[in-house]
């Protein structure tokens, strides 16, 4: 049988965007629920466990599934940037009123992104690390090239990964002179400058969003690639290259020893290997969803793309708050009337939050309701 291939145009949307926005959607609900851990516990094993470790962060030096999640998202954003901007210029808009939207959106996340984690353990907390707080600025930084070729686009990105590096290396401040050493870094020292407690609850550094403007910088250029006019397998073969080349280079920065992949304090190799990751994933989606047009149960995922900022605070504020705990404790104890163990019934009520998360985009997608910043 052959597969029927369909040029995808210019101006038309991205359905691979839409997809991939919701994936990672998903993949936070799913993963904010703790699923994976209380798998492991209700089921000990090896793979469980593997899974479990993949759902964590890394503790310090390594690279976990979890751990590409975040910059997979704010890449993502840079790409819808990219369509918004073209859609705004088509109806019109000067680029003064673009930047005046998306600095009213900037302004919006930071506030968010301080609010949802201002009451953390029972006190007040201070803290501008999570994704909302460091995409308000990623934003700034992308939009400020929007308009300037891809050569300078390039260029700004690298300035984003060694100005972390400079300042990490060469400003030595007693106690924060370690440059890649767990709170004895310059980031902590500008966290604590800040008023950020500098401990394990608070190891991401407030100063990782100018290495990650090259994320968000990154999905720009991406989604500039896909909007062009250029021929589709050359959209693909340019993010598969650009991908593989930071991959590689952010490898022999960790391998080498020259810079260690930090998903923490956000190092250069770090910024490069899940860039470069995100980018061939794009780059496969576009291929085979807007180009080969699979676009079939596609909208599991993209009816909770569509909004996305409205679930991540929801889980958050709602979820992590409230919900998860709730819901563990009235599964498990409930099904334990069946003998149904404790441990199983937990991982049960992840499913259940996940579904309920779920069911409320799929409410929301039919009433037409889309939250936007």
């Amino acid at each position: 049988m052959t597969k029927r291939i369909v040029a995808h145009e210019a101006g038309e949307r991205l359905s691979s965007l839409d997809f991939l926005r919701g994936l990672i959607m998903v993949a936070l609900m799913i993963g904010e629920t703790g699923f994976f851990v209380k798998l492991f516990r209700a089921f000990p094993n090896s793979f469980t466990e593997a899974l479990s470790i993949q759902f964590e962060h890394s503790d310090w030096h390594g690279l976990t599934f979890w751990d590409v999640i975040l910059p997979a998202f704010m890449t993502m954003a840079g790409t819808a940037m990219a369509l918004s901007y073209k859609k705004q210029r088509e109806s019109g808009y000067t680029w003064k009123q673009s930047f005046l939207k998306v600095l009213k959106r900037s302004f919006w996340l930071l506030f968010l992104g301080i609010l949802i984690y201002s009451v953390r353990d029972g006190h007040l907390n201070w803290q501008l690390s999570n994704v909302l707080t460091q995409l308000a600025f990623t934003t700034l930084i992308a939009f400020s090239v929007i308009n300037r070729p891809v050569w300078f686009q390039f260029i700004v990105t690298v300035i984003c990964l060694l100005i972390p590096e400079l300042l990490f290396r060469f400003i030595h401040i007693p106690g924060f002179d370690q440059p890649f050493v767990e709170f004895h870094n310059f980031g902590s020292y500008i966290n604590k400058s800040l008023g950020i407690h500098v401990d394990i609850l608070h190891k991401t550094n407030f100063i990782n969003f100018i290495s990650s403007g090259a994320h968000t910088t990154w999905g720009l250029m991406a989604g500039q690639l896909l909007f062009s006019d250029k021929r589709s397998n050359r959209k693909f073969m340019y993010l598969l290259s650009a991908g593989m080349l930071f991959i590689s280079a952010g490898l022999a920065l960790d391998l080498t020893g020259t810079t260690p992949m930090l998903k923490w304090i956000s190092t250069s190799s770090f910024v490069l290997v899940t860039g470069g990751i995100t980018l061939i994933i794009l780059g496969i989606c576009y291929e085979w969803i807007d180009v080969r047009n699979h676009r079939s149960h596609l909208k599991f995922f993209t009816i909770v793309g569509m909004n996305s900022i409205f679930i991540y605070l929801f889980f958050i504020f709602i979820g992590d708050k409230w919900l998860n705990g709730y819901m563990e404790i009235l599964c498990s104890e409930l099904l334990n009337f069946a003998a149904v163990p404790l441990a199983v019934g937990a991982a049960i009520s992840c499913i259940v939050v996940f579904l309920m998360e779920w069911c409320l985009c799929y409410y929301l997608y039919k009433k037409k309701i889309f939250f936007k910043l």
